[in-house]
């Protein structure tokens, strides 16, 4: 089977059991988010990362699969790919708050540095939060339902990876740097 279909090439792109679309849908636009953080949690495993963290980035990854999934069919439930759910949105929280144990309170602003690691969680904390926005975006369009929990486990995981790249730099022996105000 060839990668390519040429089938895009006027600038559309078909949905999973839908209608072709232009690829700068709203919908398009949100799973090519999901996509793109997927890719940049991958480079973050490239990097030395404490195994608790490696083990919820490994399995936000197949995750993220699911949400692409979900928001590449117009009717997820039907075609039964609606497999996020609140399971998934408990775990993220259950993952920061055993994070959280090995961190100082958070008294100021700090900046995404520290570690390799930790800035490559960071970057992902940031498209993260596009992709949420672009999903957001999509939620308001007329006619298009998205599941809440989507939204949820965006909104989430932007949360555990900001402690994520927290937790990187602690255990890792490395300082927050806190934030100067100009």
């Amino acid at each position: 089977m060839k990668i390519y279909t040429k089938t895009g090439d006027t600038g559309e792109t078909g949905l999973f059991a839908g209608p072709r679309v232009r690829k700068d849908n709203p919908r398009i636009e949100a799973y090519g988010e999901v996509d793109e953080l997927n890719a940049v949690l991958g480079l973050a495993r490239c990097e030395p990362l404490p195994p608790a963290i490696e083990q919820t980035l490994a399995a936000v990854q197949n995750e993220l699969f699911a949400v692409g999934a979900e928001l590449a069919t117009p009717d997820p439930v039907k075609m039964g790919t609606a497999w996020i759910s609140g399971t998934h949105v408990a775990a993220l929280e259950q993952a920061i708050d055993e994070l959280e144990t090995h961190l100082p309170p958070l008294r100021q602003f700090i900046l995404p540095a520290g570690n390799r690691g930790a800035c490559t969680i960071h970057i992902a904390r940031g498209v993260c939060r596009r992709a949420e926005r672009r999903l957001v975006t999509l939620a308001n369009e007329p006619n298009i339902e998205i599941s809440e929990l989507l939204i949820r486990y965006l909104n989430r995981l932007s949360d555990y990876l900001f402690v994520a790249a927290r937790a990187t730099n602690v255990l890792a022996g490395e300082k927050e740097i806190p934030w100067q105000k100009p």
